[in-house]
C-alpha cells in the first residue's frame, strides 16, 4: 500500500511538473482556435500572417479575473480579461498584426492581484 501511495504521488508531481504554471496546464500561440482548442501551434511566424491567437488552459482559478496582456517592444498593445466559471477553463485571445510590427512579442498571463503567472513569447519575422 505504501508503494502504491508513493507511486501515485510521483505521478501527480510529474504531471504538475510538466505544466508551465501550477494554475496553467497549457499555454501556446496558434494560427487558429477550433472547438476551443489551438490549431497550428507556433513560436514564430512571418509577417504575411495577419492574426495570431494565444490559448491558455486555466486550472483552479474559478471566480478570479485573469488577463492576457500583449506586449510589443515594451508597449502594451492589447489586454483581454477573462472570468473563469469553472476549475478548468480554456480561454484564448487574439491579436491582429501589422506587417511592420516585426520582432519579439510577449503575452503575460496575470491574476487579479496583477501578478504575472506566465510569460510566453513569439517572433514575428519579415517574409
Amino acid at each position: 500500500m505504501k508503494h502504491l501511495l508513493l507511486g501515485c504521488l510521483f505521478l501527480i508531481n510529474t504531471a504538475f511538473a510538466a505544466w508551465p504554471h501550477e494554475h496553467i496546464s497549457q499555454a501556446t500561440f496558434a494560427l487558429n482556435i477550433v472547438n476551443r482548442m489551438p490549431q497550428g501551434k507556433v513560436s514564430e511566424i512571418d509577417n504575411s500572417t495577419k492574426k495570431i491567437f494565444f490559448y491558455t488552459n486555466l486550472r483552479n482559478l474559478k471566480g478570479q479575473t485573469i488577463r492576457h496582456r500583449w506586449l510589443y517592444k515594451g508597449k502594451k498593445m492589447a489586454e483581454v480579461r477573462f472570468h473563469p466559471k469553472g476549475n478548468r477553463w480554456r480561454v484564448y485571445s487574439s491579436k491582429n498584426l501589422w506587417r511592420k510590427w516585426t520582432g519579439r512579442w510577449k503575452v503575460e498571463v496575470l491574476n487579479q492581484r496583477n501578478q504575472i503567472l506566465l510569460t510566453k513569447t513569439f517572433e514575428y519575422k519579415n517574409k
